[in-house]
């Protein structure tokens, strides 16, 4: 399932907002789902300020509009969102309809092998078709022209039997290189450098045919980073760790107390058996006369021995710490000296800036200092971009004071 994030239902597919690209796949041993975005890295790397950081990015309370103070006010005092934010207002921040675009797990998870020795890993999707993105003029046209253009472009393409293709590839790092990494390697604002960590071939997914219902088969999906198959884990990471409770707490709120028991969400060609049972919304059988209790002695499920989560050490004091300062700059001033070129960096000025001018005189200030950090010439260049935006503004008003 392909998304917006910040938008309201309805809203443009061509706004600036990171793409959810959420992949269901119905396996033997269960449901397995890689629920993420089309970048590699997040705002936030700790879950208790998810809630903020939504805010920011809907309506403000009292006007109801959409509130550029609210979004860069955040942003500029939780530095390590910096990184997220230039790869928003770089190019790839409009992707040129969800087919163009590749997908990303995001967080560090666990991969364990026969033997139950572990390793962590990153998932890629990476898009066959080759990225392609919008201009910022072409995207704002057609949010106008046509705003739902990039389900269109989808749906009329999977119809043509030009059928989409993304191949699946994994980073893996050896819980050995994790111990002695120079950072945080569960850290969900950084990647992992594909030089140290080079992207290995898993398989190939290809979307070959449009839904029949679109209630069905995508309104009523439920995604969750929980639902995971023997030989996948959760790993440290702390985002992912809140994401683990949060989707299935949603899910009981948007589609019911029983929304496994929707077709779409349940096992392919299978039975389920459990102890849950009962509740509103409940739309089969209720598994019968079976017991609804463990342990039994009446021929209930029981678990498999053979799927065990593998051991991990832990050492240290536990505490509650602000994980704001940790090198948040120097992913950002990679991205901007050597991943983007001169006319991308033009580009991802020229968007900051943009925006930023409609917040207030203070928060441009901060916004100036925080990418500044990152590299003095990304700040300078976004300060240039602002004079300039705000000597346009002053004499297009005194020309229509004359008028």
């Amino acid at each position: 399932r392909f998304s917006t994030v910040g938008g309201e239902s309805g809203s443009a597919d061509t706004a600036r907002d990171p793409r959810g690209f959420a992949v269901k796949m119905y396996t033997e041993e269960g449901n397995w789902d890689i629920v993420g975005n089309n970048t590699p890295i997040f705002f936030i790397r700790d879950p208790m300020l998810f809630p903020s950081f939504i805010h920011t990015q809907k309506r403000n309370p009292q006007t109801h509009l959409k509130d550029p103070d609210m979004f860069w006010d955040f942003i500029t005092l939780r530095p390590e969102t910096t990184h997220q934010v230039s790869f928003l207002f770089s190019d790839r921040g409009t992707p040129d309809g969800y087919r163009r675009m590749n997908g990303y797990g995001s967080h560090t998870f666990k991969l364990v092998n026969k033997e139950g020795k572990p390793v962590y890993c990153k998932f890629h999707w990476k898009c066959d078709q080759g990225i392609k993105n919008l201009m910022s003029d072409e995207a704002a046209q057609l949010a106008t022209d046509d705003p739902d253009y990039a389900i269109r472009d989808l749906y009329n393409h999977i119809s043509e039997g030009d059928f989409p293709s993304w191949s699946l590839k994994i980073q893996v790092m050896t819980f050995e290189e994790a111990e002695k990494f120079r950072y945080n390697p569960f850290d969900l604002t950084k990647i992992w450098p594909q030089g140290e960590f080079p992207l290995l071939p898993v398989g190939r997914m290809v979307l070959n045919r449009n839904p029949k219902n679109y209630f069905a088969e995508v309104e009523q999906i439920a995604f969750s980073p929980v639902h995971m198959i023997p030989g996948v884990e959760a790993s440290p990471d702390k985002m992912l760790q809140g994401r683990l409770f949060s989707y299935s707490d949603t899910h009981r709120h948007r589609l019911g107390s029983n929304y496994l028991q929707i077709p779409v969400n349940c096992p392919f060609n299978a039975r389920t058996k459990n102890y849950q049972r009962d509740g509103p919304q409940c739309v089969d059988d209720n598994q019968g006369g079976a017991p609804n209790y463990f342990p039994n002695s009446f021929s209930g499920p029981v678990d498999n021995p053979s799927n065990l989560e593998s051991e991990f050490s832990i050492s240290g004091d536990v505490k509650r710490y602000n994980t704001a300062d940790e090198d948040n700059y120097s992913q950002v001033g990679v991205f901007w000296r050597k991943v983007l070129k001169p006319a991308e960096r033009q580009r991802l000025v020229e968007n900051i800036a943009g925006h930023a001018i409609n917040a207030s005189d203070f928060l441009q200030k901060r916004v100036v200092k925080n990418f500044s950090q990152a590299d003095p010439e990304y700040g300078r260049a976004i300060q240039e971009k602002l004079d300039q935006l705000k000597a346009q503004r002053k004499a297009k008003s005194g020309v229509s004071a004359q008028l």
